[in-house]
């Protein structure tokens, strides 16, 4: 199983379908964000899903459930495999979305891997984010989520947990690669050891010279780790 997820976090549907053609071969699925979905539609799912690998939909939806099972299901008929929702949103929000995605496909997004503890200070949570992110991955697992987002930095902690759950985690970015507005991050290799089921990598890959040969990198790393 390719576990590379590709963000294509571009700024035009041209741009994404083209980085997204040459990658298909390389990649295990693709994550069309806020920016495309804010700016093309839905419809840019449905374009990237022609290619025939999974959709991540990471429209991190954030509302009442009735509200949140309407948008999910819109989701899910353009062709998301996968939609994200804030955990936060409460149990009975995370299981609108999962009816509205009929029975699977729910991502519960824990903490945002731009959060630092400092962050959370601010927005009056007293707990470390690790425990946050362990308080979180729980209620999303209660409330029938296929798995949750976090940061490399959270991982063992959750697998450990053994909650069923499965582990996407953003904030991966290779030796030598920046931060750009991540806080909480792991090279591929790390986060693969950890035992992140799928690892969402984004501008370290499209921004590359040669994002093919990037892909095959990164790959390769994922596969050396025992």
């Amino acid at each position: 199983m390719n576990r590379i997820i590709v963000a294509l976090d571009l700024p035009t549907m041209e741009a994404a379908r083209r980085m997204a053609e040459r990658l298909s071969g390389e990649v295990g699925g693709f994550k069309i964000g806020l920016e495309l979905l804010t700016g093309v539609g839905p419809s840019a799912i449905e374009d990237i899903a022609t290619l025939g690998k999974p959709v991540f939909a990471d429209a991190k939806l954030h509302d009442i459930p009735t509200t949140v099972e309407r948008a999910a299901a819109h989701l899910a008929a353009t062709g998301a495999r996968w939609v994200t929702v804030h955990v936060s949103g409460g149990k009975e929000m995370i299981r609108a979305a999962v009816s509205g995605m009929n029975g699977d496909g729910v991502l519960g997004v824990t903490m945002l891997t731009s959060l630092a503890e400092d962050d959370l200070e601010e927005i009056g949570v007293t707990s470390a984010i690790s425990d946050q992110v362990v308080r979180m991955s729980r209620l999303a697992a209660a409330s029938g989520a296929e798995g949750v987002v976090c940061s490399p930095a959270e991982v063992h902690s959750l697998k450990k947990l053994d909650l069923g759950l499965s582990i996407f985690t953003p904030g991966i970015r290779p030796d030598g690669a920046g931060h750009h507005d991540q806080m909480r991050v792991a090279t591929p290799a790390e986060a693969a050891a950890a035992g992140a089921d799928y690892l969402v990598i984004g501008r370290p890959i499209t921004s590359a010279v040669d994002p093919v040969a990037t892909a095959r990198e990164i790959a390769a790393a994922i596969d050396r780790v025992p």
